[in-house]
């Protein structure tokens, strides 16, 4: 069930915009920069308006002029100008000026801040619905260290009036909540869309640092965008840091594995390994410009109807130790995972998985929702340059299952022929034979019911952080002793 964007609170009790620039303006101890680039000094705005503005606003600015922004900032590698790094200049940048221009024994409990974003806005012919990097560097104690928020958005609306006003709008609840919610940070996060619907603006990415984050783990952060709904999916990098998914999957050959990982095995691998060797080895694709992708969906998180945190943690955890890229999506359906690649790239994609996998993506059921049914999905699924690659399920009686015996619904018979023959869905054939027995449920159960043996099921390394980290249930000696 989607959570409310409103969060723990009633419609009636959000405080205002002014009031809350007005608290922010009061604080005779918060004072900072607004520097803004490509939608106008709409958070600003918020500021002046509420009153009582000079004692917090050291300076408003807007380095609109490429040129000239360049002189003040500096000149991005890339050339680009609403990048992560540009933002990072920013704030770099007005926070010196601060510390520089103002004598810190002459003001020992100023709490000093820098706003920044950098947007652009939806475009002429409104083929581009605009997108921007916005964040904060502040202090909550004057002799601390800075900390910092950084998030990405993507613009929904059509008008880039309204799309101006949006962002005033986040901004103003952004610093709010970086000054009065930095310890219930969950509750920052869902009061950013104060007074803001999800359908005016999408949170791809966001990050926390500084010393009142560093309990703050931002793979866990990543999860709450998609569980409140703020987006559709994030990505983390074995880092443990939320990367922007369009920075990742731009123009790239991209081959997906989606799975529970719970917890990944050596099964798991083993389907990863040989369809990249298969994948690489496609017209089209460039091994250079590949990256692959573990997708977990937000349905495969839940345990008795929630979201286990703790259990995303651990699989992430995991993950992360394998050098892998994560996807955490709210797409059930293989198509919508298919479409949302596609706004990144119309290079070749790949879908790696099992049988089961297979046989769901050919069950009507799933598109009962759509007025086309499975045929208006499949036309979304296979329209693009993809192909499946099928890894084979070992049977009961030792037999195996392949693209080739498959068995899916009568009527769904000559499509997946189609398909097949097609090229479509190819199998995986140079797989290990001996990890075909292996399945996720049966390692955690034996992890939990303490069995021995479940760690020659693990890639290399996995088991001893399972052990070192007691994940998925396991207990040590000491702690059975206790």
């Amino acid at each position: 069930m989607e959570i409310s964007l409103k969060g723990d609170r009633e419609f009636d009790d959000i405080p205002s915009l002014k009031t809350k620039a007005l608290r922010i303006n009061l604080n005779e101890n918060i004072y900072g920069t607004f520097a803004e680039i490509g939608a106008g000094q709409e958070t600003v705005r918020q500021f002046f308006r509420a009153g009582g503005a000079s004692g917090t606003i050291a300076k408003a600015m807007s380095a609109y002029d490429k040129d000239f922004s360049d002189a003040i900032y500096g000149i991005e590698d890339d050339g680009r100008y609403v990048t992560e790094a540009r933002l990072l200049k920013m704030l770099d940048h007005e926070i010196d000026l601060i510390e520089r221009r103002l004598i810190r024994d002459k003001h020992p409990h100023k709490l000093f801040f820098s706003y920044a974003n950098t947007v652009t806005t939806i475009d002429f012919a409104k083929k581009f619905k605009g997108h921007g990097w916005v964040g904060i560097r502040y202090q909550v104690e004057a002799d601390q260290d800075y900390n910092e928020i950084i998030l990405h958005l993507r613009f929904k609306e059509n008008d880039a009036r309204l799309q101006q006003e949006t962002l005033g709008i986040l901004g103003t609840n952004l610093i709010y909540g970086a000054f009065y919610k930095y310890n219930e940070p969950k509750k920052l996060l869902r009061y950013l869309y104060d007074h803001l619907d999800k359908d005016q603006l999408e949170i791809d990415t966001i990050n926390f640092s500084g010393p009142v984050f560093e309990e703050v783990d931002n793979r866990l952060m990543s999860l709450q965008l998609v569980k409140n709904g703020m987006t559709d999916a994030v990505m983390f990098s074995p880092d443990g840091n939320n990367v922007l998914p369009a920075r990742v999957l731009y123009k790239r050959n991209i081959l997906a594995l989606r799975g529970s990982f719970r917890p990944v095995t050596k099964v798991n691998m083993d389907m990863f390994h040989k369809s990249y060797e298969m994948f690489i080895k496609e017209n089209k694709v460039d091994e250079d410009k590949t990256q692959v992708v573990f997708e977990i969906t937000l349905s495969n998180l839940r345990a008795e109807g929630e979201i286990d945190e703790q259990d995303f943690m651990d699989r992430a955890r995991l993950l992360c130790s394998l050098g892998q890229t994560v996807l955490i999506s709210n797409f059930q359906e293989y198509y919508k995972l298919v479409e949302y690649f596609s706004q990144y790239t119309k290079s070749r994609m790949g879908l790696a998985m099992g049988v089961n996998n297979l046989v769901d993506i050919f069950d009507e059921k799933y598109y009962r929702h759509l007025s086309g049914g499975i045929l208006e999905a499949f036309g979304k699924l296979f329209f693009k340059d993809l192909r499946v690659y099928l890894y084979p399920m070992q049977n009961d009686d030792g037999t195996l299952t392949t693209s080739e015996n498959l068995k899916v619904h009568p009527r769904m018979k000559e499509l997946y022929k189609f398909f097949k023959y097609n090229g479509k869905v190819v199998d995986i054939t140079d797989y290990d034979e001996s990890t075909l027995s292996i399945f996720s449920r049966t390692v955690l159960k034996m992890i939990s019911e303490g069995e021995d043996g479940w760690e020659t099921m693990l890639p290399e390394g996995v088991a001893k952080i399972i052990e070192d980290k007691c994940l998925f249930g396991y207990e040590t000696d000491e702690v059975l002793r206790n």
